[in-house]
């Protein structure tokens, strides 16, 4: 049995969640400044998750569901998993990025993954709050997958994990088999694969006998 385990944000999905969030703010600017900051390790992931959900203080709920109705799984994703699922391999996504964007975009595709490790923007009287809570604000996702590996009866070095920021760097570290998804310059180098499709992460699980050609 084998764990695959995806970051979303820039690897499951090309959309990012908070500059969404943030169109309907108007401070997509500064969120999208933020997180590519945090993306190149220039600064801690919790400072910089605290900074943009500060920013979306007072976003109404409504608002913030139609930000997540935008949130669009990558071309090829939504077949990935399902093949995934079909060869019996326990898949994941660890994400910064908030619950009810990867299940918005989840169910779009009409597809799922057996596990889902992510945070939540709160909501008080019909707006954000201005917080967030959750298991990966100062979790890391290395901690998450050892005890998703735990969960599932597999060592980790028969996982796999996919990812291309820099609070990804904890799970390529420990994982089987790192895979940087496009990833950025700080990333790169603790990746043993590199791909920048869906399709090419494909033909890596067909040549690691994940799935069959």
């Amino acid at each position: 049995m084998t764990v695959v385990a995806f970051d979303f944000d820039g690897t499951l999905s090309d959309s990012e969640m908070t500059v969404l969030l943030g169109d309907r703010i108007d401070v997509a600017d500064e969120m999208a400044a933020i997180t590519e900051r945090a993306m190149n390790d220039e600064i801690g992931y919790a400072e910089s998750l605290r900074e943009r959900a500060a920013l979306l203080e007072g976003l109404p709920e409504d608002d913030a569901q139609a930000a997540y109705d935008r949130v669009e799984l990558r071309e090829g994703a939504a077949d990935l998993i399902e093949a995934l699922s079909a060869a019996g391999v326990t898949t994941a996504i660890l994400t910064g990025g908030f619950e009810r964007g990867v299940e918005t975009a989840l169910s779009a595709e009409g597809v799922a993954v057996d596990h889902v490790v992510a945070n939540r923007l709160p909501i008080e009287r019909g707006e954000l709050t201005g917080d967030v809570e959750g298991p990966l604000i100062e979790g890391t996702k290395d901690d998450a997958l050892e005890a998703l590996a735990d969960d599932v009866g597999v060592d980790l070095e028969e996982t796999i994990a996919v990812g291309d920021g820099a609070n990804d760097l904890p799970m390529l570290e420990v994982a089987g088999l790192a895979v940087g998804f496009d990833p950025k310059p700080a990333v790169e180098p603790s990746c043993a694969v590199v791909v920048t499709s869906m399709g090419e992460l494909h033909d890596v699980l067909v040549e690691e006998d994940v799935l069959e050609a």
